[in-house]
């Protein structure tokens, strides 16, 4: 599962809508639409602005397996 996967189940899990995860994280829906979608490379700090909000670690959310990392 890739961390945009991981972003969106985690959003849903805590039955957030993009745009209250967005207001949580403060930044656009858009954006979180893009993560979600795989089109954005969120800055650390937004990261764990994400992490916050999902109650979720660095780890849970965003880190790559080596073996299935892909440029």
């Amino acid at each position: 599962m890739t961390p945009n996967d991981r972003v969106r189940n985690a959003r849903k899990q805590k039955g957030y809508s993009q745009v209250a995860l967005a207001d949580k994280a403060n930044v656009t829906r858009q954006t979180i639409g893009l993560i979600e979608a795989g089109k954005y490379n969120p800055s650390l700090k937004l990261c764990l602005r994400i992490c916050y909000a999902l109650d979720k670690t660095l780890d849970e959310l965003f880190w790559y397996d080596e073996g299935k990392f892909t440029r």
